[in-house]
């Protein structure tokens, strides 16, 4: 069992540099799966996420190679294989597996798929990828955990309107689609930047996806898709936790590899909480601030306020000097790390679906453990201005999700190491 340990206080200076986006990787390297040629991806984070996805296609498959380490490369060919599960094994690791459902029934007109795992922040449940999907001419049967899905007649285009926004849903349908018979028309899609690389991605990979208004999309089927070269977007997640890192105990800290537009979102806030922050074409520096009125936030689909933020952004609030409010929109399960912080000093209260972020003078060090992953970075944070010894403890969600956290860390100042 693995842990990190850090002694807190050291200011962050240097440079950081976002990787890839763990989140616009995933499906696309799912859409691998829509052609017999090679899709060569580019920035591709090194993560046990990306590791598991590759391993479940594989199992389908799907020749996964590394073609340069250091520029984090993939290369991804489907042979059409016999196979059109995706075992329990694998799948239990990440929820993300799903995404295999749309392109094997495009692909393969029949897939079983072992109902999927990953963290326990709610219950994000399949029926809106099935309800789509069978809008489309599939059929489902749910038999000993696994979903079993035909079309042996092939996908036919439709409309399609989502009782809610999802982006794993948005993601199955659009690829599925993409080789369905005649045109879709899809309502109250997705907007999240990992939703329209993936969308980029397929057009270059020959697809018609048209994005409309008022989070609509029209795609055209066509019989095949082709293979492309595609860098994937720096993760917006990642580059938004080091900013926080920066703005609790930043001295110049540049983060660097950052599509502004996608974080603008939350500079926004950080710009109304006073936060010392410059930014350039795709780099933002940040420098320790402190934060004296307090905020109301609600998390959102994009282009509101992320989710995946709301627990790294706690730490940051709770050093105010007012009181701060954090509505949880998305996930019903998601404030697991707030025990974990008030050990640490923090003076949360939850009611309900909301967060109440009271003052604290100063964190403090202990003992804590990671629920889920953006719980595991927020404790990370913590630990960062916490006076003494914090050990985290079943860091293996963090390392689903923040590539190299410890070495980026370290190479800016701060005293932390992992050990086992």
């Amino acid at each position: 069992m693995q842990k990190i340990v850090i002694n807190g206080g050291n200011f962050l200076q240097g440079k950081i540099n976002v990787s890839g986006s763990k989140n616009a990787s995933l499906p696309i390297m799912a859409a691998s799966i829509l052609t017999d040629e090679t899709l060569e991806l580019e920035n591709v984070p090194d993560l046990v996420d990306v590791h598991t996805m590759s391993q479940v296609l594989s199992s389908l498959g799907v020749s996964v190679a590394s073609q340069n380490e250091s520029k984090n490369n993939l290369s991804l060919t489907y042979s059409d294989s016999d196979s059109a599960i995706a075992e329990y094994d694998l799948v239990r690791k990440m929820r993300a597996s799903i995404l295999v459902l749309g392109p094997l029934l495009a692909r393969k007109r029949h897939a079983s798929v072992s109902l999927p795992g990953g963290c326990a922040i709610g219950a994000r449940p399949v029926d809106l990828h099935i309800n789509a999907l069978t809008k489309l001419g599939a059929s489902f049967e749910l038999e000993s955990g696994y979903i079993k899905c035909n079309a042996p007649k092939g996908l036919i285009g439709n409309k399609i309107n989502f009782d809610k926004v999802s982006v794993g849903a948005t993601e199955n349908i659009v690829m599925a689609a993409s080789l369905a018979r005649g045109e879709s028309e899809i309502t109250n899609i997705a907007l999240e930047p990992e939703v329209m690389d993936l969308i980029t991605c397929l057009n270059k990979m020959g697809a018609k996806i048209e994005l409309g208004d008022n989070r609509n999309i029209l795609i055209e089927g066509v019989d095949q898709l082709k293979g492309t070269v595609h860098s994937i977007i720096p993760d917006r997640i990642e580059a938004i936790t080091y900013i926080i890192a920066g703005a609790l105990i930043g001295k110049n800290l540049e983060i660097t590899n950052i599509n502004i537009e996608h974080v603008s979102n939350v500079l926004e806030i950080l710009n109304e909480l006073s936060i010392n922050f410059a930014m350039k074409e795709s780099s933002i520096t940040v420098e320790q601030s402190s934060i004296s009125d307090g905020i109301t936030i609600d998390t959102m689909e994009y282009p509101g306020f992320p989710t995946d933020v709301q627990a790294q952004m706690m730490v940051l609030l709770s050093l105010g000097k007012s009181v701060s409010k954090i509505s949880e929109n998305i996930f019903e399960n998601r404030f697991m790390h707030v025990p974990e912080l008030n050990r640490m000093g923090a003076n949360i209260e939850i009611n309900g679906k909301t967060a109440v972020i009271n003052p604290c003078q100063e964190f403090i060090s202990a003992q804590v453990m990671a629920t889920d992953l953006r719980a595991s970075v927020s404790l990370i944070l913590a630990g960062l201005v916490a006076k003494g010894t914090t050990t985290l403890n079943r860091i293996y969600h963090l390392d689903r999700g923040y590539e190299k956290i410890e070495e980026k860390l370290l190479a800016c100042g701060a005293d932390i190491k992992r050990l086992t």
